[in-house]
């Protein structure tokens, strides 16, 4: 009999590529496994994961909105919905075991496998567990975590470090500069910089750059920059056509490693994902926290490399004021641009979706 496998959660491209690396893990260990994901209605995870070629279900859930409480009214209705249809699918899909990659779905899906007696495994990717992942922790039968220090959050017998599953075709960088210098259009022998606000963009960063167009340019440096899908088009307009040669904007990365293999110098959001594959491409980063996420949990991501001498933060607020120069200024001190690519390295975790795929088997 095939094992079969529930992989519940998504939201953001933080939450899906480790899930379809962990799916694709268990299909390398155990070829015949069934996988079955269970997403958000409307989310990115609903076009992600079909893509990859896995069969996905919508639940009709949503996160606790900050900005409109008149919006929370049909919260404990759809909770309740989901929950019914979580229980719909793990008895018809007969799961063996369910795993939850954190984002809206895996509350309902996971809570409702606990109550059925299917064992849970938890991936949680941040420095800084949030409500959810703690209260489902404590029926879940393993917790796979990406930073030391977890037993804060979790019972230390259900612990496991494994780091966070990247794509790892995106951190194959290995003697690729010159050939992603050349895709990209740029120069070889002038400094690189990678400005990423991940799938979606970050519009302080996307700020730090329009600004400085002019000084950036004067500083003889080049600039790839991921503007992200939702900025585009107003960036597009804003700038018309007057971006110099030097700096190549686009919505999104095709060939991240190209990206990653043409940059001296990479500036990020401190998504938990991201810095898991910065880890592996052991360069020197500068991460700028969103501050629009649960807990403030990218800046405990930042700080949990910050204080190992691995990355240099900037705060989000003071970005636009002083990004550009700290780049300029890391770019001109090579020894402490060397140093943070060293340490960074050290806290790589390259195999994590083996890992966490044998621990779910294990389940089993």
């Amino acid at each position: 009999m095939a094992h079969k496998v529930i992989i519940s959660g998504g939201g953001t491209g933080g939450h899906i590529f480790p899930a379809i690396a962990i799916a694709n893990a268990l299909r390398r260990i155990e070829p015949d496994v069934e996988i079955l994901f269970v997403g958000a209605e409307g989310k990115m995870e609903m076009e992600k994961v079909p893509a990859a070629g896995y069969t996905i279900i919508g639940l009709n859930i949503q996160g606790f909105n900050r900005s409109s409480l008149l919006k929370n009214l049909s919260l404990p209705f759809k909770m309740l919905d989901s929950l019914l249809k979580a229980r719909k699918i793990i008895k018809d899909f007969k799961a063996d075991v369910a795993v939850g990659v954190g984002g809206y779905a895996s509350g309902p899906l996971l809570m409702m496998a606990n109550m059925m007696g299917v064992p849970t495994l938890i991936q949680e990717q941040n420095s800084f567990a949030g409500k959810t992942n703690k209260s489902l922790g404590k029926k879940a039968k393993k917790v796979c975590v990406a930073y030391e220090g977890m037993e804060q959050f979790f019972a230390k017998e259900k612990v496991l470090l494994t780091g966070n599953p990247i794509r790892r075709t995106s951190v194959d960088i290995e003697g690729k500069k010159g050939e992603a210098l050349v895709d990209f259009g740029l120069e070889a022998g002038k400094k690189t910089i990678l400005v990423t606000g991940g799938s979606l963009g970050a519009g302080t960063l996307n700020d730090c750059v329009k600004n400085n167009i002019d000084k950036l340019n004067a500083a003889g440096v080049q600039v790839i920059w991921q503007c992200g899908g939702y900025y585009v088009d107003k960036l597009t307009a804003e700038l018309g056509g007057k971006l110099p040669n030097s700096i190549k904007m686009s919505a999104f990365l095709q060939k991240m490693d190209y990206a990653y293999a043409a940059a001296d110098l990479i500036v990020a959001r401190a998504g938990a994902g991201t810095i898991s594959e910065l880890c592996v491409v052991g360069k020197p980063v500068i991460l700028v926290p969103s501050p629009n996420v649960a807990e403030d949990h990218q800046t405990k991501n930042a700080m949990a490399l910050v204080n190992k001498d691995a990355a240099v933060m900037v705060k989000d607020v003071e970005a636009r004021d002083v990004l550009v120069d700290k780049i300029l200024e890391l770019l001109n001190d090579a020894p402490t641009s060397e140093k943070l690519g060293q340490n960074i390295e050290k806290m790589a975790l390259l195999d994590a979706d083996e890992v966490i795929a044998k621990e779910v088997l294990k389940l089993i």
